[in-house]
């Protein structure tokens, strides 16, 4: 009886260990986990790209958050145009912005292959507020196509002179060369939304020429539009150079009558002179002059005259987070002089 209780006990203990191998054959085994793709920085066209992931297509992001109060006779008329704002006789006006910009790029047999979306966000106040598409087009081997801003958007530091055509962005095609040092372009734009002086429907077209470069401490650029529906042109020079502690601008516009491209006054002259009083801290005093300024009946006004004095201050007051104060001062023969300006801060990205 001993042994073969002995043996039965051999037996179940077989037994079990077969089926303990048989478990532990079957057992399931966890996968190993997948590799993750994380996001990966492109250094191929400058800081702030990174590969989208599962492509070859190199994305940037940047962008601004502003807020701005403007100072003027019926300032809230100037929110209008960027927030919604109801004209009326208030003499100051707050409003606030933010911009947001995509950049695409990839490499193709044709060179960088870039699109470029820019979404901007006006407020008011808490009910005029809007959204609009501030730019979006495309770029290969000096082709741009789609809506964005042409040549005539350039100035000076763009807050005394007053040199640019009244609507500045549209929808073009254009072609440019260019090296590090020059550039030169044509650009066929869509002008539906600058005045129309031939009483003609919104439906026109010009077309624009510009070239530019730099020459050690001295830059330059020629910008010229013609306007197929009003038949007149307009023509602009424009040059910085270095001299003791800022940059001085000048630049001359004309314009054979009003037209699409500049509508201010048949001349201008802008100087102005950028002092860089510290790293911080820049002093921008200007001036501008226009000879037959204004506009009667689809004509500019002869012998009227007019001119502007303004100063601007920009300051950095930490990086990416700036300052600017802008005071302008404006008097035309033919109407009350007025005097504006404005407070800003923004936060770059």
């Amino acid at each position: 009886m001993r042994t073969t209780f002995a043996g039965m006990l051999v037996s179940i203990g077989a037994t079990i260990s077969a089926a303990s191998y048989a478990q532990a054959a079957d057992a399931i085994v966890a996968a190993e986990p997948e590799p993750v793709e994380y996001v990966r920085v492109c250094d191929a066209y400058g800081t702030g790209y990174f590969y989208i992931p599962g492509t070859e297509t190199c994305l940037k992001l940047n962008g601004y958050v502003r807020f701005q109060v403007d100072v003027a006779p019926n300032a809230s008329s100037i929110g209008a145009g960027g927030g919604g704002s109801v004209p009326n006789d208030s003499d100051w006006d707050a409003r606030t912005r933010g911009q947001v910009q995509f950049t695409a790029k990839s490499d193709t047999e044709y060179g960088p292959l870039t699109g470029v979306i820019v979404m901007q966000f006006n407020a008011d106040n808490a009910s005029a507020q809007k959204a609009q598409l501030d730019s979006a087009y495309l770029d290969i081997a000096g082709f741009r196509a789609g809506l964005f801003y042409s040549w005539w958007d350039d100035g000076l530091s763009g807050e005394t002179d007053d040199i640019g055509s009244p609507v500045t962005l549209h929808n073009s095609i254009r072609y440019q060369y260019e090296t590090d040092s020059f550039y030169a372009g044509i650009s066929v734009d869509e002008l539906e939304d600058s005045p129309f002086y031939d009483g003609e429907t919104a439906n026109n077209v010009g077309v624009a020429v510009g070239l530019g470069g730099k020459a050690g401490a001295f830059s330059y650029q020629i910008t010229a539009g013609y306007d197929t529906d009003n038949e007149e042109g307009a023509v602009r020079a424009m040059g910085t150079v270095a001299v003791g502690p800022g940059t001085l601008g000048l630049a001359v516009v004309y314009a054979s009558n009003p037209n699409d491209y500049y509508n201010k006054a048949e001349w201008a002259i802008a100087a102005e002179y950028a002092i860089k009083a510290t790293d911080k801290l820049k002093i921008t005093p200007a001036v501008q002059y226009y000879n037959n300024y204004g506009v009667t009946a689809g004509e500019f006004n002869d012998d009227v005259n007019a001119w502007k004095a303004g100063v601007t201050i920009d300051y950095q007051i930490v990086e990416n987070l700036s300052a600017k104060v802008s005071v302008q001062y404006l008097d035309p023969d033919n109407a009350s002089d007025v005097t504006s300006g404005y407070f800003r801060l923004q936060r770059a990205f």
